[in-house]
């Protein structure tokens, strides 16, 4: 059996009652404003944490330039917080060597001083359009960099999600791989509640959302409302 979890973004602190009382399983921190991964604030962090003692937070570090000491130093700022998950966007690294640089900067690192944060190395189903790392090299990078979780999400968010940028055959290749490697996988990128079942079907173990669950469904300037948290994680756990 598949243990899906969902995964909700929030930006402020006024938007975490929503992602409690809808039952997130994990309460995602970023900055839409600085990207698809924007890096959440230190104050952010530090505020969500002392309000939320008990849930699974993770925190997104930024759509990182390939600057390999420059990942690990902000890497090594998010642990202090205690969370459970950090998210590096691979978006600098243009090749399978780049990323696996990129990333063991970041996992040699907070392996010096946190063994217990799960590591994120997320790529982007769009890389093509921007010159970055071939999404499906992503698993390979994450398993030798000694991470924890392959991720892929979008950078283009304008009227595109995931699956116009890779087939269902595409993300199963993915996940199936991710999975051989001993790794979770992790989808996000314009996610829709229809997506759920489909995503589902292929073993995919995290689902991330923002936009689905906002008011207009507008990931930047749109509040995440309860209600359609609620609706999502029902689904979810309907399926599951």
């Amino acid at each position: 059996m598949i243990y899906l979890k969902g995964l909700i973004s929030i930006v402020s602190p006024e938007e975490l009652p929503a992602a409690i009382n809808g039952k997130a399983d994990i309460i995602d921190l970023k900055n839409p404003e600085e990207g698809s991964l924007g890096a959440a604030s230190p104050s952010l962090i530090k505020q969500v944490r002392i309000s939320a003692p008990n849930h699974l937070i993770s925190v997104a570090i930024g759509d990182m330039p390939n600057l390999p000491c420059m990942a690990a130093l902000t890497a090594l700022g998010a642990i202090m917080f205690d969370i459970d998950y950090i998210k590096v966007g691979l978006y600098g690294a243009h090749s399978y060597t780049d990323g696996l640089k990129l990333l063991n900067s970041v996992v040699s690192t907070i392996r010096e001083y946190n063994s217990e944060t799960q590591i994120v190395g997320a790529g982007y189903a769009d890389a093509m359009n921007f010159g970055g790392v071939n999404p499906l090299k992503i698993p390979k990078i994450v398993k030798n960099s000694g991470a924890d979780i392959a991720m892929l999400d979008t950078i283009n968010k304008k009227n595109k999600n995931l699956f116009h940028f890779l087939d269902r055959h595409q993300l199963k290749i993915f996940i199936n791989e991710t999975h051989d490697f001993g790794l979770l996988a992790a989808l996000a990128g314009s996610l829709r509640k229809d997506d759920i079942p489909i995503l589902y079907s292929l073993g995919t173990d995290i689902l991330g959302f923002r936009g689905a669950v906002c008011s207009n469904n507008d990931r930047k300037n749109g509040v995440i409302s309860e209600v359609k948290v609620a609706e999502i994680m029902k689904y979810i756990k309907d399926l599951v």
